[in-house]
């Protein structure tokens, strides 16, 4: 199914009217597992004065989820705020629960964060800008991975035409960042289907698919799982393929997964990455902003997730959005 195709059936399946459907999307940006709810579902309007903040993350198959449980404790050991994490399907649901204010900070895409703040690129997102979106920081690269088994012999992308490929849920930030990848190397015969990472690693274990698009920080757990199983092969997204993609999208960058990330994987592959980061609302009172993005920054050598990436220098590298005040109020001074 061509990737104009897919965004006319998203476009018809959605149904969407208006923003506030988004924070009940199933299928939703990078690192979203279609998981439900985990916790206390109670939302805490921070600007109310309450301690309590909802923080929404994405599915437990991915980085954002356990990520964000290391913020949590970070957060909660030096602040008198608590943080209420949230498994969620990620980038396109978590936008709508901070445009609703369900959310307080979240985690999500930077391609995400621009087109739901301009209303593009999205069908979700068409004439339907997302004003009180703000930006916190960014973290760390959203690797794109293209994974298969080593006997469905797909070694590069061209060897996807005419593949069944789970290209993430549907009308997610994975589903975008695929079909942009796959037109813009030129691949448009294929067959798509639409799942989470833990779904996706299934389906490719029981051969019910050829590959899969994966967007989050390595190592993505649900790759892990599938590569201690299995014999993986990640293709890589190298040489003129990679600049085609770059020229497609701004948005993409060059990332490389290093050696031995998965297992049986020995050699370091070359992709594309788009970046992660945290958002929240303007409704969110900046002296809390400030609090949680200090605690956070202040204490980054606590986090044992993309320690390598994550620092107060590098968290305006790739910021899609404005900053919210307090935000700016800490990285400013």
């Amino acid at each position: 199914m061509s990737s104009e195709k897919t965004r006319r059936r998203f476009l018809e399946a959605a149904g969407i009217a208006g923003v506030a459907a988004l924070a009940g999307c199933s299928g939703n940006g990078g690192d979203g597992d279609s998981t439900t709810q985990d916790g206390d579902s109670t939302t805490t309007q921070s600007g109310g004065g309450s301690n309590r903040l909802s923080w929404h993350a994405g599915g437990t198959g991915g980085t954002y989820y356990p990520l964000s449980n290391e913020i949590k404790t970070i957060v909660e050991a030096n602040t008198d705020f608590s943080l209420n994490v949230q498994s969620t399907g990620a980038s396109v649901e978590n936008v709508g629960s901070l445009s609703d204010g369900s959310a307080d900070f979240a985690l999500i895409q930077n391609d995400i964060a621009y087109f739901a703040k301009n209303g593009t690129g999205i069908d979700t997102f068409q004439g339907n800008e997302i004003e009180n979106l703000q930006g916190v920081a960014t973290l760390y690269p959203e690797t794109i991975t293209v994974v298969t088994l080593q006997d469905t012999g797909i070694e590069t992308l061209s060897d996807l035409s005419g593949a069944t490929i789970n290209t993430g849920d549907l009308g997610s930030g994975t589903q975008v960042n695929a079909n942009q990848i796959l037109e813009a190397v030129g691949i448009t015969d294929y067959n798509e289907q639409n799942a989470g990472f833990s779904q996706a690693s299934e389906q490719l274990a029981n051969g019910d698919i050829d590959a899969a698009f994966v967007v989050g920080g390595w190592p993505v757990g649900a790759i892990e799982d599938l590569a201690n199983t299995n014999d993986v092969q990640i293709v890589p997204i190298q040489g003129e393929n990679r600049q085609a993609v770059k020229d497609a999208a701004s948005w993409f960058a060059d990332d490389t997964i290093p050696a031995g990330t998965y297992t049986g994987v020995d050699q370091a592959v070359e992709t594309v990455a788009v970046q992660a980061m945290i958002a929240t609302h303007s409704g969110v009172d900046a002296e809390t902003v400030e609090t949680v993005t200090a605690a956070i920054f202040d204490n980054v050598d606590e986090l044992t997730i993309k320690t390598d990436f994550i620092s107060a220098d590098s968290a305006q590298d790739g910021m899609s959005i404005e900053l919210h005040d307090g935000a700016a109020a800490y990285f400013d001074a």
